[in-house]
């Protein structure tokens, strides 16, 4: 009976991770901005500025937003907010349908997309790594975050179908009532587990000073964490990554053009997409085994060096090397930042800590594509851009060396803990 239970638990726990890993694969569907837009600017005669201002806008939306949807997933559960989640990215896209100006459309799919996009994400990872055991959190935490970056392989060649066949605002009204369906539907299977419960370990028993060592792991609220300094190292570090990777992302289709004479720039596109959905499932794989600040240094360092090499990717073999290479090393930050916030601050309050933590991606979401625009209007080309980058990285590279987890807290009598909601 006992055997039977612990088979049926640890189904539980991967439906909980399927079901994560799908809903992000919906809410992946800000990727299908870069086809809107084209279409925005040839169709409609929007500006470039114009069209590329709603995908900051939904990015830095969603950053935000993560910090109250995850205080909100602790509280309620996964659930109601992954619900919620898809409901109100699907009313932003059905809305933005009827938006026919930049500024509409900057609430549309900018504000309202960017909260549906946070409040379901925020619902997806915390709830699928309760159920596992600490020697899997990395693996699980980098399946679930994988669905984001591989949704790109499928959302913008499905957005070109739509844009044919029916024109832009048909295609924001399918996409929208079918994140609405998907993910309602889908949200009923994330629960938490019960109280009390506790994940067998995958490896043997620790020893009882073993035990007692991560008895005394702080669990610490957002008030607690952010009086700690490693909060900062890994908002800065989450900062310096991310910007050095959407700077490619957000120009790598001109880089092809302007750099290797390449015209197939939607080719690295989905390399970057397939590469970084990898980097998320390997890294979280490596981090299990060696510790998530030193897989950080080494994705970071390989980074740098990709970085520095930029420059001389001049043909498509090169580019095609240097995109995926991109794509593994950006997306290990997607699945180090919450399994190691999940290390360093406990299980109890990881919504609404990861969520603080998130916000450094909402910082390089304007950074990062801004940099490299920039620096290519003033000087002509991206290679400044691709020594900034590297250097960023090499600060981040000494960041996660000095980083360590938080002191124990003293052993104390356990407290009685009210029961999770599903």
């Amino acid at each position: 009976m006992a055997q039977e239970n612990a088979v049926a638990i640890k189904n539980k726990g991967w439906t909980v991770t399927i079901a994560a890993l799908s809903i992000n694969l919906i809410l992946g569907v800000l990727y299908a901005w870069g086809v809107m837009a084209k279409a925005l600017v040839m169709q409609w005669h929007w500006s470039k500025a114009d069209a590329a201002l709603p995908f900051t806008v939904s990015t830095a939306a969603f950053a935000i937003t993560m910090i109250f949807a995850g205080r909100l997933q602790d509280k309620v559960g996964p659930r109601l907010i992954a619900a919620l989640g898809g409901i109100v990215l699907g009313l932003g896209l059905v809305a933005s349908s009827f938006a026919n100006s930049p500024g509409l459309m900057l609430v549309t799919f900018g504000l309202v997309g960017g909260i549906g996009i946070g409040l379901g994400y925020s619902a997806t990872t915390p709830p699928a790594i309760k159920w596992f055991p600490p020697s899997k959190k990395g693996l699980v935490t980098g399946i679930v975050v994988s669905g984001v970056g591989l949704a790109a392989v499928y959302i913008s060649p499905l957005s070109q179908l739509l844009l044919k066949a029916v024109g832009i605002q048909n295609t924001f009204l399918y996409l929208g009532f079918g994140a609405i369906v998907i993910v309602a539907v889908l949200a009923q299977l994330l629960r938490n587990p019960p109280a009390g419960y506790q994940p067998a370990a995958a490896a043997p028993a620790a020893t009882p000073a073993a035990k007692a060592a991560a008895s005394a792991r702080p669990t610490l609220d957002w008030g607690a964490m952010l009086r700690t300094s490693q909060f900062y190292r890994l908002w800065l570090m989450f900062i310096l990554a991310a910007s050095a990777g959407l700077m490619i992302i957000a120009h790598v289709a001109i880089i092809a053009k302007e750099q290797a004479n390449w015209q197939w720039g939607f080719v690295p596109v989905v390399l970057l997409a397939i590469f970084n959905s990898c980097g998320r499932v390997i890294s979280g794989v490596v981090s299990d085994r060696i510790g998530r600040t030193q897989t950080m240094m080494l994705a970071f360092i390989l980074q740098a060096c990709n970085m520095f090499a930029f420059s001389y990717y001049t043909s498509p073999g090169l580019l095609v090397f240097g995109s995926a290479f991109t794509g593994l090393c950006y997306g290990t930050i997607f699945t180090l930042m919450p399994a190691a916030t999940a290390d360093f601050y406990g299980l109890k309050n990881l919504g609404v800590n990861y969520g603080f933590v998130f916000t450094g991606f909402g910082v390089a979401g304007v950074f990062g594509p801004l940099l490299g625009g920039k620096i290519r209007d003033v000087t002509g080309s991206y290679s400044t851009s691709y020594t900034i980058s590297a250097l960023m990285l090499v600060v981040g590279t000494a960041l996660a060396y000095t980083t360590r987890a938080p002191a124990a807290a003293p052993a104390a009598a356990p407290a009685a803990s009210s029961p999770e909601r599903a």
